[in-house]
């Protein structure tokens, strides 16, 4: 019998700046695109990454996550959420 992993939602980012890390619930249906860090670096995914949790977090975002397991990625296709700490 195959079994499906279940997709991760929480990442930690990790700010290139000051090196704060915070743990963050990812949006599974969109790309988080812009992350302002407690000390006032916003984050924006790296060249050829999606999203904020593409490039500073623990786990990619869950569309990523379902597009390396063979399923089809939603990723981008809804608009991106912005959002700081919460």
């Amino acid at each position: 019998m195959i079994t499906k992993e279940a997709i991760t939602t929480r990442s930690t980012l990790t700010c290139p700046t000051c090196g704060t890390s915070q743990a963050e619930t990812m949006p599974v249906n969109a790309c988080m695109i812009r992350y302002d860090c407690v000390c006032g670096h916003t984050l924006r995914p790296k060249a050829g990454d999606c999203c904020v949790f593409c490039s500073y977090g623990t786990v990619p975002c869950p569309p990523i996550q379902e597009e390396r397991r063979g399923g089809v990625s939603a990723c981008c296709g809804t608009p991106a959420r912005e959002r700081g700490p919460t």
